[in-house]
């Protein structure tokens, strides 16, 4: 007869994918994992495969709690503009109790070059954020709020590339006045 499981599977892969997102993959030891988790090890194999394998559903776990986290966020914006300011405010501060930075981001950093997986993976995450973006311009030019001197593709992939860099910065010891100011010069940049 089988053994049923005696942890709750996202729980512990949130474990996994909050240690992934502090310390990096190559950083994180399949000990550092079962420690962590609170798992015996082969119920970590029989879950969830080997380190690569749960590296990519914490992954794919990260994109979907921030992608749920930001549509609420927007949802609650009245207007384009309040919107932007919370994803960047978003980007610079996170969810509470997160470590800072962007899983997403750092893996893309550290791995994608070599890992087509990751790579995908980060592609696709951009992607998607780059599209979010887009319907933000649009619904703020669309109102009047923002410029159409520029191509809505074009915003939103210059708006992506300082949020990744927004996310990069905040696991450094940069001051959050000063990525707040980076984000209210890209909030200027589109003003009509």
């Amino acid at each position: 007869m089988a053994r049923s499981k005696e942890f709750e599977e996202q729980a512990v892969l949130d474990k996994a994918m909050r240690l992934f997102w502090e310390q990096g993959y190559e950083k994180t030891s399949m000990t550092d994992l079962v420690e962590h988790m609170g798992i015996h090890r082969r119920s970590l194999y029989d879950t969830f495969g080997d380190k690569h394998q749960l590296f990519l559903k914490a992954i794919d776990r990260f994109d979907n709690k921030i992608t749920a986290s930001l549509a609420g966020g927007i949802k609650r914006s009245k207007t384009a503009t309040e919107a932007l300011q919370f994803i960047f405010e978003f980007m610079i501060i996170g969810e509470e109790d997160s470590p800072p930075g962007c899983l997403m981001v750092n893996s893309a950093v550290e791995l994608a070059a070599r890992d087509p997986d990751v790579d995908t993976k980060s592609t696709e995450a951009f992607t998607t954020a780059e599209q979010l973006l887009k319907e933000i311009i649009l619904w703020g030019q669309r109102d009047g709020e923002f410029t159409t001197e520029y191509e809505v593709d074009e915003l939103a992939e210059y708006l992506h590339n300082v949020g990744v860099g927004l996310k990069v910065m905040a696991r450094t010891s940069v001051a959050k006045e000063k990525l707040c100011r980076i984000a209210h010069v890209s909030m200027k940049f589109l003003e009509k």
